[in-house]
């Protein structure tokens, strides 16, 4: 993780840009109370295709908006506090995660993956725009901030033009790092302040856009980020074509047994996990799907039964144009007969004016 994110858990938030900070948060810290949920686990692997469809109800989007397009996802950095930022709605416990991505151009901006955990635990990419010629892998262990030592800056060919392989493989022994599926880091457990400091609790995936060299950050951070941000050069985007994801435990949730947020303590919950049902779900079927599915006799059947309704269909409005034709006849005939007796009233009173019959009428009464 980068200095800027670090010195915000020293308690500088209020130096550091906004959308910072929301890509390294956790709501509730299981080393400080026992009352935190619990995570609800992968317990699958999954590729998102991202060129092909969204990212889906499986991650949340936590800052700016991130659009689609013919390369994948698109986190464009607009404006000054924009972040464009989305996190996994599952954890993984031990695993690998495998991102297909194009860094973002720009003096002090930062693309960033992210796997942390609710008690900080945390393992890093962290690509800078001004420098097209390395990437730095990191990590971090229960929030630790005593020193910035951990850091290593791997040699890379144009990583904002081209969409370049990381993955990152976790398990109890050890994280190894990846460029186009050669390893360029290996920590052993023991390597971590004796274990102290390696990354063993459940994590999210995070990926995002954020300005390292933002003007309000503090020196040292817009000096690591490359120097301070230019947000009219922008719009700074950071393309991801495909994102795989494996849980290398099985089970539906994982939770803490205590406060110490070691592997050990964590426990995991039998039974199928929500989200790998919702991932391994078969597409819905169809209409054509199910039409195909039938047995030729049953196609008859179906045939023959919208052929009925369609008789029936017809006959029933043939009936209602002639009930309502033979309505409109006598409809007409007792217009007719109004209209030939007001006719003929009309001709008696012509009849009796003319013969004056109206004044002997007005005189009688």
């Amino acid at each position: 993780m980068s200095p800027l994110l670090h010195l915000s858990a020293l308690g500088l938030l209020a130096l550091l840009a906004a959308p910072v900070a929301a890509q390294t948060f956790t709501a509730c810290n299981p080393l400080n109370t026992t009352t935190c949920p619990v995570d609800v686990a992968l317990g699958t692997n999954h590729t998102y295709d991202l060129v092909v469809s969204a990212a889906g109800n499986t991650w949340n989007t936590t800052a700016g908006i991130i659009e689609y397009g013919p390369s994948g996802a698109e986190f464009a950095m607009k404006f000054r506090g924009d972040s464009p930022t989305i996190q996994s709605n599952y954890y993984i416990f031990g695993g690998e995660v495998e991102v297909w991505m194009k860094a973002a151009p720009g003096q002090g901006v930062v693309s960033s993956i992210v796997l942390q955990s609710d008690d900080l635990d945390e393992v890093d990419w962290e690509l800078i725009g001004g420098n097209n010629t390395h990437v730095m892998t990191n990590y971090f262990g229960k929030g630790n901030t005593t020193s910035y030592d951990r850091a290593i800056w791997h040699p890379i060919d144009t990583p904002q033009d081209n969409f370049r392989n990381y993955t990152t493989r976790w398990t109890k022994e050890q994280i190894e790092w990846f460029i186009d599926g050669a390893s360029v880091r290996v920590l052993k457990y023991e390597e971590a302040n004796g274990g102290k400091n390696f990354p063993q609790s459940p994590m999210q995936v995070k990926l995002g856009i954020w300005a390292g060299g933002d003007k309000e950050n503090d020196k040292d951070t817009i000096k690591w980020a490359g120097g301070e941000t230019d947000y009219t050069k922008g719009p700074y985007t950071m393309g991801v074509k495909s994102v795989r994801v494996t849980d290398f435990s099985k089970g539906s949730e994982y939770s803490y047994g205590d406060m110490t947020g070691s592997w050990g303590s964590i426990k995991i919950k039998p039974g199928n996990s929500t989200i790998a049902e919702e991932l391994n779900a078969p597409p819905p079927i169809t209409a054509s799907q199910r039409w195909n599915k039938l047995s030729p006799g049953a196609k008859v059947g179906v045939g023959s039964a919208v052929g009925a309704s369609c008789l029936a269909l017809i006959v029933l409005a043939a009936f209602y144009c002639v009930r309502q034709r033979k309505a409109g006849k006598r409809e007409r005939a007792i217009a007719d007969r109004e209209f030939e007796k007001e006719t003929s009233e009309l001709m008696d009173y012509r009849e009796r004016m003319a013969k004056g019959g109206f004044a002997m009428s007005s005189r009688a009464v």
